[in-house]
């Protein structure tokens, strides 16, 4: 049951720009026209994505009037994507580092 979630975690995860779309609601809710605005991406893939991520339970939302605010569910998800980032950092370093020691 855990690894079942766990995996459904990382398959919600699994596109690069539902990863750009959560680091964009780091500074709080934003509407789709926001996201749009910040990330240079269509309207309707954002929607797609959002959907995605609100099915994951990554997001939820608030309708004021006929607009709709996204933002994060758990921050704990900022964590995790931290922790990514930093795997990468880490992986990239050691890359560097034997390409400047191999002749």
């Amino acid at each position: 049951m855990m690894r079942h979630f766990k995996a459904e975690i990382f398959k919600a995860l699994s596109h690069p720009l539902r990863i750009r779309i959560l680091d964009a609601l780091r500074d709080g809710e934003m509407t789709v026209g926001a996201l749009q605005q910040a990330l240079g991406t269509e309207q309707p893939t954002i929607s797609q994505h959002l959907a995605a991520l609100r099915s994951a339970e990554f997001v939820r939302t608030v309708r004021e009037g006929n607009s709709v605010r996204y933002s994060v569910a758990d921050p704990a998800v900022w964590q995790l994507l931290d922790i990514a980032r930093e795997m990468y950092e880490r992986q990239l370093r050691e890359r560097q580092a034997l390409l400047e020691t191999t002749p």
